[in-house]
C-alpha cells in the first residue's frame, strides 16, 4: 500500500466501489462503530516517535506477552526494530495514530501478527480492521499462514482472533492461535468493499443529518 493509493477514492461510500488496480491488497478506509473515519495505511520511519508516543499511553493492563515494553527507551528500540523488520500497517484518525498491527519476520512462511491499539480507541472494531489489514498484506506477499500468542484470560483478544478466522492451535500457558492464509477469509479480506458487503447494503451516512453518522455494515 502507498499513498497515492488512497487518491483513487472519492469518498466514504464503498456501497458502489468495485476496486482499481491501484488498490491496495485491502481498502484502506474504515467507519468504525461509533461512525468514525479512519485510514488503515503501511506505517512509516517518520511514524517512529508517533507510535512511541501512542504506546505512552498503555499501562500494564493493556500490554501482553511484554509488548510493547514498560521502559521507554525499550520500547522505543522496540518500535524501532518493528519499522524495520516487520510489515507495518497503522490505524490514523484526524492524522493521529491509534493503532499499529504488524507480521514479523517478513521472510517467514508462518510469521507472527501482533495488533494493538490506543486505549481510548478501543471496542470501536479498529483492532479487528487492522488484523483483516495484516492478513491481507500477508496472503499477497504469499506467506502460507500466520500465528499469534495470546494470553489464556484474554476474552476480547480471543474473540477478535476468532472473527478473522484464527483457531487455537496449542494450548500451553498461553495460547498459540494460527490461521491458514488457504483459508476463504484470506481473499474475503481482499475484495473491494462491494464484494464484502453487497450491493444491498445501505451507504454509510456520515452527514450530520437525521442524528449523526452512521455505522460500518463491515465493522462485525
Amino acid at each position: 500500500m502507498n499513498d497515492d493509493a488512497t487518491a483513487v477514492c472519492d469518498g466514504w461510500d464503498g456501497s458502489e466501489c468495485e476496486g482499481t488496480p491501484h488498490c491496495p491488497p485491502r481498502c484502506p478506509r474504515f467507519v468504525d462503530k461509533e461512525g468514525t473515519r479512519w485510514t488503515i495505511r503501511p506505517a512509516r520511519d517518520a511514524d517512529e516517535p508517533f507510535l512511541a508516543e501512542m504506546y505512552d499511553a498503555f499501562d500494564r493492563t493493556h500490554r501482553a506477552q511484554g509488548l510493547p515494553p514498560v521502559s521507554r527507551r525499550r520500547c522505543a528500540d522496540w518500535v524501532e526494530t518493528m519499522l524495520r523488520e516487520a510489515n507495518n500497517v497503522v490505524a490514523e484518525r484526524d492524522g493521529e495514530l491509534l493503532g499499529h498491527a504488524m507480521y514479523t519476520p517478513t521472510d517467514a512462511a508462518v510469521p507472527e501478527l501482533a495488533v494493538f491499539v490506543h486505549p481510548a480507541a478501543q471496542d470501536r472494531g479498529v483492532g479487528t480492521e487492522l488484523c483483516r489489514h495484516v492478513i491481507a498484506n500477508a496472503a499477497a506477499a504469499d506467506r502460507e499462514g500466520l500465528e499469534l500468542h495470546v494470553e489464556t484470560g484474554n476474552r476480547v483478544a480471543r474473540s477478535v482472533y476468532r472473527t478473522v478466522g484464527f483457531e487455537v492451535a496449542e494450548r500451553r500457558g498461553d495460547l498459540r492461535m494460527e490461521l491458514d492464509l488457504d483459508e476463504p477469509i484470506a481473499t474475503e479480506v481482499r475484495w473491494p468493499p462491494l464484494a464484502r458487503q453487497g450491493p444491498a447494503e445501505p451507504a454509510v451516512d456520515l452527514s450530520p443529518r437525521d442524528g449523526g453518522p452512521g455505522r460500518s455494515p463491515a465493522d462485525d
